[in-house]
């Protein structure tokens, strides 16, 4: 077994230790009620409203921990065990996805990188493998289709590692709104915080993830 293959399965085991505490954090704080009973569409519409923003709606959306932030139509969408909860956990989700919008607003820098490589890693994700699977028949006589499914793969590392800051600054915004407004204070603000920052370790684990992935292919490049 080379070291990429060991790197890659450390990291995806990794990835379900995290992924897995994920579902048990947010599960015991899911059942912890806010002071003040604010469910999370309201949270977010408190939040916009303190910020100065008016233009973005607040919307319930199908699936668990499904909650984004869409710059295209500036909507905020909230999963449904978040936008009608008054959750610990859901205070935490909602507060963290209008801290994308107020990104969003304020033209912060690594958001609008990541919104401009969407369209790119659309193309990416549906073409790098196929050009890899391609490219192992022929990577004696034609590697150039191997390499081009690698720049791909590399776009993606890139597009995950951009993805970082933008979420951790959404979660440090997050908790800052949260505690300034006295939304949550004391041991509230504790476990939302808990909660935040092990939904960050999942984007954390996909970067190294796929690193490991593009590092794992450039190695097979080089050996043949």
């Amino acid at each position: 077994m080379t070291i990429e293959w060991m790197l890659i399965i450390v990291i995806g085991i990794v990835g379900l230790i995290v992924q897995g505490r994920l579902q048990a954090v947010f599960a015991k704080y899911s059942k912890v009620p806010m002071e003040g009973g604010l469910t999370g569409r309201e949270v977010a519409e408190k939040m916009l409203r303190e910020n100065g923003i008016y233009d973005v709606t607040v919307t319930s959306t199908r699936g668990h921990l499904t909650d984004n932030y869409n710059p295209a139509n500036k909507t905020i969408n909230l999963s449904e065990s978040v936008y009608a909860s008054n959750s610990i956990a859901a205070a935490a989700v909602a507060a963290h996805e209008t801290g994308h919008a107020i990104q969003d607003a304020q033209e912060y820098a690594p958001l609008r990188m990541r919104s401009a490589l969407v369209p790119v890693i659309s193309f990416s994700s549906r073409w790098s493998f196929l050009l890899i699977l391609m490219g192992l028949f022929v990577i004696n006589t034609m590697p150039v289709i191997f390499w081009a499914g690698i720049a791909l793969i590399a776009l993606s590392a890139l597009f995950s590692v951009i993805t970082l800051p933008v979420e951790y600054n959404a979660s440090n915004r997050a908790m800052q709104w949260l505690e300034a407004s006295g939304t949550l204070h004391g041991e509230s603000l504790r476990q939302a915080g808990t909660a935040l920052r092990w939904a960050a370790r999942t984007y954390l684990v996909a970067a190294l993830s796929a690193i490991a992935t593009l590092i794992y292919y450039i190695g097979i490049a080089r050996r043949d």
